[in-house]
């Protein structure tokens, strides 16, 4: 790109993205330069921890010329967190943002001075390098907007097509973290997600510059874009089956193990298990969307669910768990409840058919019940 530099910074000690997410690989906050002939933008600052070694970036990059700009497209702390500091070393910049982003200034407490409030389709010329802003609203912050430079066919992306880790990251699998990333933060916001790639249907992308994880290109871009497309729209990317579990003494383990295995011995697709206690929560929100079948397990714990399958799936409403078939299986030594609760859970998600029959446990699933865990199979993947 030969009027864009690239000045984010890497966090590698971070071990927790919004005190929730692990991240066996720390992560990345973006920033761009956009150099015109007559003036000079930067694209978003970074978060706090980051700032001095982002503030040194900036002033490198500038080779003796000062910025114009600082235009911020997301105002969450991990990409605001250190624009207090640039308006004080380069007091002269004018922020572009979204009328929205103004009000949340305040509310972070930075005092920016001189602003200008863009607007959708607006563009401005740096000289041979021009920004045209796209509004792009709950991705996943109301204020958010996006940024196309048509010199450059460069799309700054804001928090879309972004993924964990730090910048060099899983080079060679981009899905893998962007599929959890997306699924965790941008996920409940399908539609708004929808709405934007249209707007972008018809621009010629070269390159996608997101806020976390290294820029697309190529087939690389060409597969985020189809992906983007499936997720959005709580589609299907791969048949197949999540078996999630929350069990107390091993035993409700021990049945969800036996259905993982009864699925694959009649053809379910890619079946995947995971202990809820004990695995990584938001992969398994990530696999539960990913495929297109779910079989949740769960003891029964104090006349309700146990908590790691509560967590599960009021996570899955929250995201927005829809157009989906699932299968249930309780154990409960005297009072069994967790189908009751399960149900009462996934009622709240949109098109998320329960298959019959469910199956129960007491206390430890007896020989004869394989035929029960054979029939929810069959119901389950039943097209």
């Amino acid at each position: 790109m030969r009027n864009i530099k690239y000045i984010g910074c890497d966090d590698a000690e971070l071990d927790l993205f919004e005190s929730q997410y692990i991240l066996p690989d720390g992560m990345c906050y973006n920033s761009y330069v956009v150099f015109g002939e007559k003036q000079v933008a930067v694209m978003d600052a970074v978060d706090a921890r980051c700032a001095h070694a982002w503030l040194n970036k900036v002033e490198e990059a500038m080779d003796g010329r000062t910025p114009d700009y600082l235009v911020c497209q997301h105002m969450e702390p991990d990409h605001s967190g250190a624009m207090a500091l640039f308006l004080e070393k380069f007091p002269q910049a004018q922020v572009l943002c979204s009328k929205q982003a103004v009000v949340m200034m305040q509310q972070f407490g930075i005092a920016a001075k001189n602003v200008q409030i863009v607007a959708e389709g607006q563009r401005i010329d740096l000289g041979g390098a021009t920004l045209q802003f796209i509004a792009a609203p709950m991705i996943h912050w109301p204020e958010v907007m996006m940024t196309y430079c048509a010199e450059e066919q460069v799309l700054f992306s804001a928090d879309a097509f972004g993924k964990f880790g730090v910048y060099h990251a899983d080079e060679d699998d981009w899905a893998c973290e962007a599929r959890r990333y997306y699924f965790n933060i941008v996920g409940k916001y399908g539609v708004a997600v929808t709405n934007v790639l249209k707007k972008l249907a018809d621009k010629e992308i070269k390159t996608i510059a997101p806020l976390h994880g290294y820029m697309l290109e190529g087939e690389q871009k060409d597969e985020a874009l189809r992906l983007y497309k499936i997720w959005s729209a709580y589609g299907v990317e791969t048949e197949g089956v999540l078996v999630a579990y929350a069990s107390i003494h091993g035993n409700t383990a021990k049945a969800a193990q036996q259905l993982a295995e009864i699925l694959k011995a009649k053809g379910a697709g890619k079946v995947a298990i995971t202990d809820l206690s004990r695995d990584d929560m938001a992969e398994a929100i990530e696999d539960a969307f990913r495929m297109d079948k779910l079989a949740l397990c769960c003891s029964t714990y104090d006349g309700d669910i146990f908590p790691a399958m509560h967590m599960f799936l009021h996570k899955l409403r929250l995201k927005g768990y829809q157009n989906r078939r699932v299968a249930l299986v309780e154990n409960g030594s005297w009072a069994p409840q967790a189908v009751r609760v399960m149900k009462e859970m996934l009622a709240g998600c949109k098109h998320v058919e329960i298959v019959e029959p469910t199956v129960t446990i007491r206390g430890s699933l007896k020989p004869e019940q394989t035929a029960e865990l054979e029939a929810l199979a069959d119901a389950l993947l039943a097209k």
